[in-house]
């Protein structure tokens, strides 16, 4: 169902004009969320644009490569990243906190993924953390593990 056009109150606008009137574009609200609509009209959030990767030509969906890794019962927590790669632009980057107790190896992850997933979405690197970074609302913070992670593969 589709309502009137959204227009912005001006305390909206936090001295940013032009950043303001490029969210509104077209009279919709630009969120950077990237998502799908079924045939019933529900609309499906698949993940954010900032967090899509681009490699070797083709886009994945973070989203959708950490829900394959999160089906492995040793998984607490996961972020997948793109880092800087010369030769597929960026690489496909899972760093994974394991759960307490548990062990899971590089190789048993890889191959779950392979599994399951297209082989350009299947991770390049693993990394385990003990922590993935947040702010202090609990935001996971993916542009530090990309600035971290940044140099993984000699960029």
């Amino acid at each position: 169902m589709r309502g009137a056009p959204l227009t912005p109150p001006d305390a909206w606008l936090f001295h940013d004009d032009e950043r303001t009137k490029a969210a509104f574009e077209g009279g919709w609200f630009h969120s950077g969320d990237l998502a799908t609509i079924d045939a019933d009209g529900y609309i499906f959030v698949v993940d954010r644009k900032k967090d899509m990767i681009k490699t070797g030509g083709e886009n994945v969906a973070s989203r959708e490569v950490e829900e394959m890794i999160y089906r492995l019962p040793q998984v607490s927590e996961v972020a997948v990243v793109g880092v800087p790669h010369a030769r597929w632009v960026e690489a496909v980057v899972a760093v994974i906190v394991v759960k307490a107790g548990q062990s899971l190896s590089k190789d048993a992850i890889h191959a779950h993924c392979a599994e399951h997933l297209a082989a350009f979405k299947v991770p390049k690197d693993i990394v385990f953390a003990e922590a993935l970074p947040r702010n202090p609302s609990g935001k996971l913070l993916k542009r530090e593990l990309r600035h971290k992670h940044a140099r993984l593969f000699g960029q």
